[in-house]
């Protein structure tokens, strides 16, 4: 195969009814609806009652995620008219594909739309959160790099269904995720940027970011595998492509570019060993601390 840039897919039906304001992005429950093939409102709002009840199961406020509005429409001979809408978040929307006709093609397609979106912005999230404290970004790489090795996996058994066989293949297909996420460098091109030995592995030499954009980009290459029924090893490549692509806007739109990110000074390996052995201290000093305390009074007497 060249090395041509891959042509980008078109822009997906669910981004296109995405807005966009001041108070950050959301969707419109009834231009959700419409796209979601329901023609009769009243069933859709059985649907938006089911997901807020996961909502308010989930621990999450009903009321941030579902927010009631009346919008204005245009009926017949140009009469205007208010209904009642909901704005809702991308979380709201997971919610609703999750609980949506699945008999429906379009809604397979909302489910992964929305479950990938969920994803972005928990890693938006993340990187909030984690800022520069070691421990955190500690932790959260061990966490995500038992992940990132399943999400490789099954996206290769995916990959396979298309065709991609041979180990020439599986190395080709794995660059071309790469070079959407990493602007166009191949394993090997990360592998020396990062100044690794030929025997390790560039997975066990990323921080949590890193990492977690590489979880993301396996996510995302294979739903759309799986949505889009690719059948042909070029297929496959060029999905891949896209897929780290997507990953790479999101991460830039944070103002971060995976090539950049700094590799750790400590493999993966070194930080679970002494992860392990930190543990291990700490049980062996709340042991010696118990050993320490008085033993308990016997208060009982012979009246008991």
């Amino acid at each position: 195969m060249s090395d041509e840039i891959m042509p980008a897919l078109p822009t997906s039906p669910f981004d296109a009814i995405r807005h966009k304001d001041a108070k950050g992005e959301h969707w419109f429950a009834r231009e959700l609806a419409t796209l979601l093939d329901y023609a009769l409102w009243q069933n859709f709002e059985r649907v938006i009652k089911k997901a807020m009840k996961a909502c308010e199961g989930s621990g999450n406020a009903v009321l941030e995620h579902f927010i009631d509005v009346n919008k204005a429409i245009t009926g017949g001979h140009g009469a205007q008219q208010q209904v009642h809408d909901y704005r809702l978040t991308r979380y709201a929307c997971y919610l609703i594909a999750q609980n949506a006709d699945p008999s429906k093609e379009i809604v397979a397609l909302a489910q992964s739309y929305f479950a990938i979106k969920t994803r972005e912005q928990e890693l938006g999230e993340l990187i909030r959160e984690v800022g520069d404290d070691p421990f955190v970004e500690v932790a959260q790489r061990i966490a995500h790099r038992q992940e990132l090795t399943e999400a490789n996996k099954q996206l290769m058994t995916r990959a396979r269904d298309a065709g991609v066989i041979t180990s020439e293949q599986c190395a080709r297909f794995m660059n071309w995720g790469y070079k959407g996420l990493y602007a166009g460098e191949t394993e090997d091109a990360i592998h020396a940027r990062k100044g690794l030995k030929p025997n390790q592995a560039i997975s066990d030499w990323m921080g949590m970011i890193e990492t977690i954009a590489n979880v993301l980009r396996a996510i995302i290459a294979r739903r759309r595998l799986e949505d889009q029924g690719i059948r042909t090893p070029r297929d496959a490549n060029r999905t891949h492509y896209l897929s780290g692509q997507a990953v790479r806007e999101f991460l830039a739109h944070e103002g971060i570019l995976p090539e950049q990110l700094p590799t750790p000074t400590k493999s993966y390996k070194e930080i679970v060993r002494e992860e392990y052995e930190r543990m291990k201290r700490e049980e062996e000093d709340a042991r010696g601390l118990w050993a320490k305390l008085p033993a308990p009074q016997d208060t009982s007497t012979d009246n008991d």
